[in-house]
């Protein structure tokens, strides 16, 4: 058995094709293959969520997923929710206007946790939200500024008054 295999996917809208030792994590081809730094290396159990991105959809934990997992499949990184000219998302931004952010390494999980609970289109109560939430570890901003700003984001998008 070959110690390498190829690799097909699409990663942030752009389809690649990369040779991946098949011991390798995703979050070791997303950021030594392909530069998305967004994808952090935490705690590399899958306890922290540092490393989360969405696959096909779905908040995955790169660090605990394979890259030869990830044949076929469509990745998005924090990297690949901004628009065209470098705009913000919605939620990255509300994470700004709420100081949802300190030191910033557990940011683009969470960010892209909330895409996954924001793209269900479903208004969710506060434990619901902190329960989705609760895979990731933040050291620094107490998680309430974090669960406001996905919630006034869910309420904007579904075009809900919001409720505090």
């Amino acid at each position: 058995m070959s110690q390498y295999k190829v690799v097909h996917c699409t990663i942030n809208g752009r389809r690649v094709e990369k040779a991946v030792d098949v011991r390798a994590s995703l979050t070791d081809m997303l950021r030594n293959d392909y530069r998305l730094s967004s994808v952090k290396k935490g705690c590399e159990v899958g306890e922290c969520g540092a490393c989360n991105v969405l696959i096909d959809g779905e908040a995955f934990n790169s660090c605990i997923y394979l890259a030869v997992w990830a044949e076929g499949k469509e990745i998005r990184t924090l990297e690949g929710l901004t628009g065209p000219n470098g705009e913000l998302s919605d939620i990255q931004q509300a994470f700004i206007d709420e100081a949802a952010i300190q030191c910033g390494f557990c940011t683009p999980g969470f960010i892209m946790t909330a895409v996954e609970i924001l793209e269900a289109n479903k208004l969710y109560s506060d434990e619901e939200l902190r329960k989705l939430l609760s895979g990731h570890l933040c050291r620094c901003t107490g998680y309430e500024n974090i669960l406001r700003a996905v919630k006034k984001t869910m309420y904007r998008r579904l075009g809900k008054e919001i409720d505090f």
